[in-house]
């Protein structure tokens, strides 16, 4: 894994390159802004894949303006929504503007593209580690912990699906929130629990996955891992640019 600077264009490996960006936040301004870019990528990786927060405020105007911009992309495409695309209550909308025959949104399904198992969810908040909320109190509390154990569910069924139908296939989680607390690490600690879930890595370690992908915290690390090793990677633009890649993604070779 290098600098994208210095990948090479042609892939005279065998391996997959998976190409890795989150929190784009395009707005409406941001027409003709990420032609070039998505050029780039197409020439440096085979698979693109953007973690969640598509639009900048869940407008379908941004998603329209994105789905212009991703015309210049001639890779796959596999992405998640993220908080931001659910501000205005538009997501459904934000997903049918944006999906293609090239571009995938994935929302706890799984797509086999060059070989590669990929499964996305948005996921959710909750904490981590020995500070995950608990199914406890309130209707409210209760609610909130629900919904980062619907989303671990969805995951983990993806990736199963993905076993089941493609046996020894290698598999890719695509996600928003975070499953680990590593990766966060920079933010403050009072906003962990809406930074992601421990739940998530749950599924990750029983099926095996290679790699899970995120972005969302943007002041965080760059790299993790859950406790049984499988490596996570948080991607926003942010960070990238903070660890100094002439553009925002990062390559995994599979």
């Amino acid at each position: 894994m290098e600098n994208n600077s210095q990948q090479n264009e042609t892939n005279t490996s065998n391996k997959v390159r998976i190409a890795a960006v989150a929190d784009v936040h395009v707005r409406e301004t941001d027409k003709g802004k990420w032609t070039d870019y998505f050029k780039e990528v197409s020439r440096k990786a085979d698979v693109l894949l953007i973690c969640g927060d598509l639009t900048d405020t869940g407008d379908e105007m941004e998603a329209q303006i994105l789905c212009d911009e991703l015309k210049a992309c001639t890779i796959p495409v596999i992405c998640v929504l993220g908080n931001h695309d659910f501000e205005k209550g538009r997501h459904k909308l934000i997903r049918k503007i944006l999906q293609s025959d090239n571009v995938h949104i994935l929302d706890g399904e799984c797509i086999v593209i060059k070989g590669i198992g990929f499964a996305g969810v948005k996921g959710f908040g909750g904490g981590f580690d020995n500070h995950m909320l608990s199914m406890f109190g309130e209707g409210a509390m209760k609610a909130f912990v629900q919904e980062a154990v619907d989303e671990a569910l969805h995951l983990e069924r993806a990736l199963a699906r993905l076993e089941q139908e493609n046996e020894g296939i290698k598999k890719i989680a695509v996600l928003h929130y975070s499953p680990v607390s590593e990766t966060v690490r920079g933010e403050p600690e009072v906003i962990y629990p809406f930074l992601g879930s421990s739940r998530l890595a749950e599924p990750l370690e029983r099926k095996k996955v290679i790699a899970a992908f995120h972005g969302h915290a943007h002041a965080g690390k760059m790299e993790g891992k859950t406790a049984n090793g499988v490596k996570v990677y948080n991607v926003a633009k942010h960070i990238l640019l903070k660890e100094g890649y002439t553009q925002p993604y990062f390559i995994l070779e599979v």
